[in-house]
């Protein structure tokens, strides 16, 4: 009945949603997509204030919609994509945000090592596998939860809220694991060096 329906006359907006949530047909999503797709446009231009990553997310706000309508119930469909785009751009924003924070942070820690002599001359003087074999060492030594912490922030490149997530940490233990353990570090590797 709903596709007979979609045939015979322009179905308005929850004869739509209701024929894609029992069909699953996306032709039918698009359609009611399509609708509204240059205020998503514009709603993502507004927050993420560039073009292509608007145009980025106009398409990934459309393949979110295609999992999360299903079995949602919506009774006007129009403010409730407004608030699905925006909550989309927010997390975007947030996301690039922790990204940028931890490159800071990484370059900052370059820095200190560059700026450092002590350290400089580490690289100049052991070969890198001999640099990989103390720094392992050197983690070795540290607290477990410090370890965790550097090892998830460095090498899997986390950032602090999903560390504080997967280890069920307070946000603020684990800014503090992190900087203790990378001093920590620096003292040991220096103290191997001096050895």
């Amino acid at each position: 009945m709903a596709l007979r329906l979609l045939r015979n006359k322009e179905p308005n907006d929850e004869q739509l949603i209701e024929a894609f949530q029992s069909t699953g047909d996306l032709d039918i999503l698009g359609r009611l997509y399509q609708r509204y797709m240059h205020l998503v446009y514009g709603v993502c231009l507004k927050y993420l204030k560039n073009r292509e990553d608007a145009q980025d997310a106009v398409m990934a706000i459309f393949e979110k919609l295609s999992r999360e309508l299903m079995d949602k119930e919506v009774d006007v469909f129009k403010p409730w994509l407004y608030v699905v785009s925006k909550n989309y751009c927010l997390m975007q924003l947030r996301h690039q945000k922790s990204v940028q924070q931890k490159e800071k942070e990484f370059q900052n820690t370059e820095i200190l090592f560059m700026e450092n002599p002590s350290m400089a001359h580490l690289t100049d003087e052991w070969e890198p596998e001999a640099m990989d074999d103390r720094l392992q060492e050197c983690l070795k030594k540290l607290r477990l939860q410090q370890r965790q912490c550097i090892e998830l922030f460095y090498f899997e490149e986390l950032c602090y809220q999903d560390i504080s997530q997967q280890l069920k940490l307070d946000l603020k233990k684990v800014k503090s694991y992190i900087q203790n353990g990378k001093r920590n570090l620096k003292i040991c590797l220096e103290s191997n060096h001096a050895s």
